[in-house]
C-alpha cells in the first residue's frame, strides 16, 4: 500500500483535546512510514489589542510556554519511533494560521486537531479554529474527541 499521508500536521494548544489529536497524529505517522509529522502551536495574539501593556509583558513566557510544550511533543514523538517531526512556533489568530495560513508554515496532507481547545470565548463569539479549518482546508482533517482504543 503506497502511503497516503506525507506531510501529517498537528495543532497543540495544550487541551485535553489537542493532547489526544497529538496521540493520534502518532498513530497516523506511524501508518505513513516515512512521513513527517509537523507539530504546530500558535502563540494567540488575537486579543493584544485590549490588553496591550499587559501583552508586552506576557509574550515572553507565552513563547516559553509554547516551546516547551513542542519540545516535550517532539520528545514523545520521537521515543514513539517517528523519526522526521518538525515542530512550528508561531503567532497570530489560531483560527487564521491554521485554516488560511498555514501553508506559509508546513506543507499538509491531513491536519489533526481537537475538536475544541483552551479558547472557549473565541468559539461563543467568532467559531472554532477547528471550524475554520474544516471549511478552508485544502486537505484532509481528522477532528479529534476522544481517544485512541
Amino acid at each position: 500500500m503506497a502511503n497516503h499521508y506525507q506531510n501529517i500536521v498537528v495543532a497543540v494548544d495544550g487541551s485535553e483535546l489537542g493532547e489526544l489529536a497529538f496521540q493520534k497524529s502518532i498513530d497516523v505517522a506511524k501508518r505513513n512510514i516515512g512521513s513527517t509529522l509537523h507539530i504546530i502551536h500558535v502563540i494567540d495574539t488575537s486579543f493584544s489589542a485590549s490588553f496591550d501593556m499587559l501583552y508586552d509583558n506576557m509574550v515572553e513566557l507565552v513563547r516559553k510556554h509554547g516551546e516547551v510544550l513542542l519540545d516535550r511533543y517532539e520528545l514523545e514523538a520521537k521515543e514513539a519511533g517517528i523519526v522526521n517531526v518538525n515542530k512550528i512556533l508561531t503567532k497570530g489568530t489560531p483560527k487564521n494560521v491554521l485554516s488560511k495560513k498555514l501553508s506559509e508554515h508546513a506543507p499538509a496532507d491531513i491536519i489533526i486537531c481537537g475538536a475544541t481547545g483552551l479558547n472557549a470565548m473565541e468559539q461563543m463569539f467568532m467559531g472554532s479554529s477547528t471550524e475554520a479549518i474544516v471549511r478552508h482546508a485544502t486537505c484532509d482533517v481528522l477532528i479529534v474527541r476522544t481517544p485512541i482504543k
